[in-house]
């Protein structure tokens, strides 16, 4: 996902979509595992998500402190 679309989102459905995120990043590194690599890419975006997610979330909730 963007940037941009991530920043649109509320704290409680960044949560939700960063859980929904790492269930598919453990789905998709036990199936690379198994199998091979075959989603390298997906595995990385999903990953650089992640970050994005947690990013945003430390910035709302510095501000809040401050």
């Amino acid at each position: 996902m963007k940037f941009k679309d991530l920043t649109s989102m509320s704290a409680k459905e960044l949560q939700e979509k960063m859980n929904e995120l790492r269930l598919d990043l453990i789905k998709h590194g036990n199936s690379s595992a198994t199998t091979g690599v075959k989603s390298s890419g997906q595995l990385r975006e999903i990953k650089k998500t992640i970050a994005r997610i947690k990013t945003i979330l430390n910035k709302t909730e510095a501000q809040i402190k401050a």
